[in-house]
């Protein structure tokens, strides 16, 4: 019973922090999303990441840049399933950590 509740109450904090995030830009110099993409996918728009080291802030402005919904961080030895999301943009990197590859799915 105690695990129950603090576990609703971990959710209820999750989601009041949650509500209170902005979305704000923080004109990192990426690009603007294309309009009217209804979240698909756009890699071209986060071509700019590419040569850089990937990190999360990376990875959310590509995502901003691309006008997808979600994006990822692909390392050379992850393993993906085959599935193509037309929503969702990948971010590959080398051993390094730097992004080689921009692309969509």
């Amino acid at each position: 019973m105690f695990r129950t509740r603090a576990y609703l109450a971990t959710l209820a904090v999750a989601a009041v922090l949650a509500g209170c995030s902005t979305g704000g830009n923080s004109g990192g110099g990426a690009p603007a999303a294309p309009a009217g993409n209804d979240g698909r996918c756009e890699a071209s728009g986060a071509d700019f990441a590419i040569g850089k080291p990937g990190s999360a802030e990376l990875l959310e402005q590509a995502r901003k840049a691309s006008g997808s919904q979600m994006a990822r961080i692909l390392k050379p030895h992850d393993v993906v399933t085959l599935e193509y999301r037309s929503e969702r943009l990948n971010l590959n990197v080398d051993e390094q950590g730097v992004v080689t590859r921009v692309n969509c799915g």
